[in-house]
């Protein structure tokens, strides 16, 4: 019986197996695709399937730069438990994982996946299903950003907050000593206060008018202030709005280091101590497990299960 890439495809799709072992498989058994699971699951690879189902809402954050190609990238790759996140065979993974994506520059999480892992001739799929039958633990690449130019990178807690922060210089300046500490300084800002946006500008119209709309509510449900003239409410409003702006945008913030500064001005200043335009054009923020639901045992019920 022969068989097509579309057989090793949907062989994969059934057992979550790498291409490559599922081709063997198939060869050995003479394209038979029911036969091929079997010799799978007698292999232990099939047992992967069980694992993608569990939540992986641990692992790291990591930042590399390739200094050569002056590429950086931030990313997540996804475990069950904190445990394998601090394993060196799963770091070592995780680093080659940003390396290809560095040298490749794959479109999105998918196409990395079907991109051979750096400094090998086999896929980072068919690597993630390695990992999860040596680790026995589900494994995920979450999410990746890649970015050409100067850059300042920060990790946080071991790799539980991730920061890029994308400078807008010439490369002689980035390399200036003030100029690192500085972008070392906004990352750090950035990790510990999480803001959303780069600037006022970059609010979007429906995200400010969703933020008036809740403002204005709760000056109608003050008692103090339900009867004011709208002009006095709208007046209001436009104070407390840029109070939100100096806590979701990053330049509006204080800078933590100094209160007496903005975010912004931190950096105008030293531009002016290097003698060179240095501005923040863009950043990138990852936390580990972010927005992931994480798993909650139940004591009593753990207990239970045991003794049944």
């Amino acid at each position: 019986m022969s068989f097509t890439a579309k057989d090793v495809q949907a062989l994969r799709e059934k057992t979550g197996v790498g291409m490559m072992e599922c081709k063997k498989a198939l060869v050995e058994t003479n394209g038979d695709m029911e036969k091929a699971i079997d010799v799978l699951r007698e292999k232990g690879l099939a047992a992967a399937t069980k694992k993608a189902g569990r939540i992986a809402a641990e692992g790291v954050v990591l930042a590399y730069k390739d200094t050569d190609s002056n590429v950086s990238v931030l990313v997540e790759v996804n475990s069950e438990t904190d445990f394998v996140a601090k394993n060196e065979e799963f770091k070592a993974f995780v680093l080659d994982v940003a390396k290809t994506i560095a040298k490749a520059n794959p479109a999105d999480v998918d196409a990395l996946l079907t991109t051979n892992l750096a400094g090998s001739d086999r896929t980072v799929q068919e690597h993630v299903q390695d990992k999860v039958l040596s680790i026995g633990e589900n494994i995920k690449v979450r999410r990746f950003v890649r970015v050409e130019g100067d850059t300042i990178e920060y990790v946080h807690g071991g790799g539980s907050v991730g920061v890029l922060v994308v400078l807008d210089t010439d490369k002689d300046t980035a390399a200036k000593d003030e100029v690192i500490t500085m972008g070392k300084d906004v990352a750090m800002q950035i990790a510990a206060m999480s803001p959303q946006y780069l600037k006022e500008s970059d609010v979007p119209a429906d995200v400010i008018e969703h933020e008036k709309g809740i403002l204005m509510a709760q000056l109608q449900a003050d008692e103090k202030m339900a009867n004011k003239p709208e002009k006095v409410l709208e007046g209001i409003i436009k104070g407390k709005l840029n109070k939100y702006f100096k806590e979701v945008c990053l330049l509006e913030q204080q800078f933590v280091k100094d209160d007496d500064l903005t975010v912004a001005q931190y950096i105008d200043s030293v531009a002016k101590q290097v003698g060179a335009p240095v501005s923040v054009s863009a950043f990138y923020r990852y936390a580990k497990g972010e927005g992931l639901q994480k798993k909650e045992d139940n004591f009593a019920d753990e207990v239970s299960s045991m003794i049944k």
